[in-house]
């Protein structure tokens, strides 16, 4: 079984900066995608920013510009640091990791990201 846990969430004002960790244990297997998931209350789960162990990078438009998701693939974490946060932006946000074929894709229990004066 695997483990990710995220850190880093909380309240910050329009503006502001937040940098979320999310740090696997337990029987790991080689992780290949790496990602951030977002839910606002009221709206469905979706795709923030995206990383493979090849390097490539995936960012939702609302986004890019801002975030900047990173991988260390020795250590299995996924970091994403938010920039010029928005109220917007506020939502629970889930680190994902899964191999290849994502047979083997876990998720976070979820951090929350509130901005607002």
């Amino acid at each position: 079984q695997v483990q990710l846990v995220e850190s880093g969430g909380g309240l910050v004002q329009p503006g502001g900066s937040l940098r979320l960790s999310c740090a696997a244990s337990g029987s790991i297997f080689t992780i290949y995608h790496m990602g951030w998931y977002r839910q606002a209350p009221g709206k469905q789960r979706e795709l923030v920013a995206s990383t493979t162990r090849g390097g490539g990078t995936e960012y939702a438009d609302s986004v890019k510009g801002r975030f900047a998701i990173s991988g260390d693939n020795v250590k299995n974490d996924v970091y994403l640091q938010m920039n010029s946060l928005k109220p917007e932006d506020t939502a629970v946000y889930y680190c994902r990791m899964s191999n290849w074929g994502r047979v083997y894709d876990y998720w976070g229990q979820g951090t929350q990201v509130t901005v607002e004066d």
